[in-house]
């Protein structure tokens, strides 16, 4: 229930705010001179959650002035929001989200987005909606001045409308303006844009939208970013996506590293295809959930995206055509593919890393680049990340092989090109030559050709040097994330089941041993092992505790305790083993 009037006392637990009136103040100019901001506000005082608020049938003052209500699609026919919605358990919540709760009502949205976003945990000094209106008013309310150039951190990221009107769209500007003029540590935000425009439809002024982007800008909690706030971050989470696609979407990422020059340059554009390559009705969805969940939703919506693609491109593929603008016609075409409930339901199938585990893959991603000399405050790339078609040469395979290879080891990895440390045609057939070679170098990669031309390998994620520490026995070391391939006759990748099929997890035994036994061999004309495993995919290693990490993250980058190692790779003087052994 809300009360409106001027000077009203507080009751006891509840929250008061001060807005500016929606009409024009006294002497304002209601064409399109600068708006005057800092006209009389009124107090609006709101009981809290636990009294008998109804977000479905309470009005909201001033809302929808930013909208052109003849482009605004209809809200769908969904049940009434849940009058205590806001004291529901997070799972509950995330649950009411993902079922589209709040979808049926405009005024619905407008009331619960910034009571979800004030649940945002954030700085202690984080720039309010009082802080707007005086900077908004020291720099637009001056008639001398016409114009205001946009922040430099917004430069090449699109900035949709939406279904904002021109009034709409002026105080969209103008609070991209005042986001840059408080908050000057933001070099490259190319989802802030979009995340405005859509706040700005369900904002009673643009006070309450700018805080409520402030509030998820100077969001601090853990693991669980919001908006990525320079070219480096923003960087790192594509390539985390990069290596998410890899894992979960492998038939999508084949067909890119088929027909793209650069992969990590098409998913580079991963957060486009959401903001603005979405409709809106589909983005405003995916906005219910994002504030909720963060960053880790919009990975899950862009890798079912990624899928779908790979189901609508027929049998012949890309040949020729323009990777990125097929994705994005297909995004924006999302409608004819699938509904928007089809796509969530999709995307939250998808069974990602923890929150910590993606967090603690994206500052592994970053401290490649860093390496690679990718600073904070950069704004544009400034180095190309593919195999250097031009000038590879190799025997074993082709400049096109070597670059789907290249693909297929995680992006903080690939930033970098290969450099040859063996060759049996240079260094003969010694396998103490081969680890003297490759010793002091990880990872790696090795490439084998047959005598019949088929080629096949392997990516290696740790040092051959390790197999000392095992003595004289063929100990096993390595993590996760190797993995086996085959180039010809047939490009596959193989990787570690336990990630594929994550529901195998439960079924496999518990080991005490620090280095799992190779696995006994399986019997002639059988196509699975004794665990239920697929031959086409490396051994199970034991499971861990819910509370640990997932043991495919690399031990040396996170610094995780050696025993959450899972370990693949076992090299002796009789030879040397990948994967599962027998």
């Amino acid at each position: 229930m809300l009360q409106v009037g001027l000077s009203l006392p507080r009751p006891p637990g509840a929250a008061a705010a001060a807005f500016p009136m929606a009409e024009p103040a006294a002497g304002e100019d209601s064409g399109t001179g600068p708006e005057v901001l800092g006209s009389s506000p009124v107090t609006i005082v709101v009981t809290s959650e636990a009294d008998t608020w109804d977000i479905d049938t309470s009005s909201c003052l001033g809302c929808g002035q930013f909208v052109d209500w003849d482009k605004m699609p209809e809200a769908q026919q969904a049940a009434p929001i849940p009058r205590d919605v806001l004291g529901r358990p997070p799972k509950e919540l995330k649950r009411l989200a993902r079922e589209g709760c709040w979808a049926g009502s405009h005024a619905g949205r407008a009331r619960l987005y910034p009571r979800l976003i004030q649940q945002v945990s954030c700085r202690l000094v984080t720039p309010d909606a009082l802080v707007y209106r005086d900077v908004a008013a020291r720099l637009f309310g001056k008639p001398s001045v016409s114009s205001h150039p946009l922040p430099e951190f917004l430069e090449g990221c699109p900035m949709p409308t939406y279904c904002l009107n021109p009034h709409g769209v002026t105080a969209l500007k103008k609070i991209l303006i005042c986001v840059g003029a408080l908050f000057p540590d933001i070099t490259h935000g190319p989802l802030l844009p979009a995340l405005a425009a859509l706040l700005l439809h369900y904002s009673q002024d643009e006070a309450q939208c700018f805080e409520s982007l402030s509030r998820l800008i100077a969001s601090n909690a853990p693991h669980a970013a919001y908006i990525d706030q320079s070219f480096l971050a923003h960087q790192a989470s594509c390539m985390t996506f990069g290596d998410l696609a890899n894992k979960h979407c492998p038939a999508a990422h084949r067909l890119i590293a088929g027909a793209a020059d650069n992969v990590l340059e098409v998913y580079s554009e991963w957060l486009w295809w959401l903001f603005p390559g979405l409709p809106f009705a589909y983005a405003v969805r995916v906005l219910d959930v994002f504030l909720l969940e963060g960053q880790k939703v919009l990975y899950r919506i862009a890798l079912a995206l990624l899928k779908l693609f790979r189901l609508s491109v027929g049998p012949a593929g890309l040949q020729g055509s323009d990777i990125k603008a097929e994705l994005q016609a297909f995004v924006g075409n999302i409608a004819q593919h699938v509904t928007v409930d089809k796509l969530l339901e999709r995307a939250f199938g998808i069974r990602l890393f923890s929150r910590k585990e993606i967090w603690l893959l994206q500052m592994a991603n970053r401290k490649a680049l860093v390496e690679r000399g990718i600073t904070v405050v950069q704004r544009r790339p400034s180095f190309h990340l593919a195999v250097d078609m031009q000038n590879f040469s190799s025997s074993t395979v082709t400049a096109q092989e070597m670059r789907l290879v290249w693909s297929w080891i995680p992006e903080r990895f690939s930033l970098f090109p290969p450099l040859l440390l063996f060759s049996t045609s240079q260094d003969g057939c010694s396998l103490q030559r081969f680890y003297t070679c490759c010793e002091g170098y990880e990872p790696t990669v090795l490439l084998i050709k047959t005598t019949e031309g088929e080629v096949c390998g392997a990516f290696l994620s740790s040092d051959w040097s390790e197999r000392k520490k095992s003595g004289a026995t063929s100990g096993f070391f390595g993590t996760g994330e190797c993995f086996v391939f085959t180039v010809r006759p047939e490009a596959e990748r193989y990787e570690w089941v336990l990630i594929k099929k994550p529901e195998l997890a439960k079924a496999v035994p518990r080991s005490r041993q620090r280095s799992p036994s190779p696995a006994p061999e399986s019997p002639p004309g059988s196509s699975r092992d004794s665990r239920g495993c697929s031959p086409n995919h490396l051994a199970v290693p034991s499971p861990q505790r819910r509370s640990r990490l997932s043991p495919f993250l690399a031990v040396r980058h996170f610094l995780l305790p050696s025993k959450t190692a899972s370990m693949f790779m076992s090299g002796s003087r009789d030879g040397i083993i990948i994967g599962k052994g027998g």
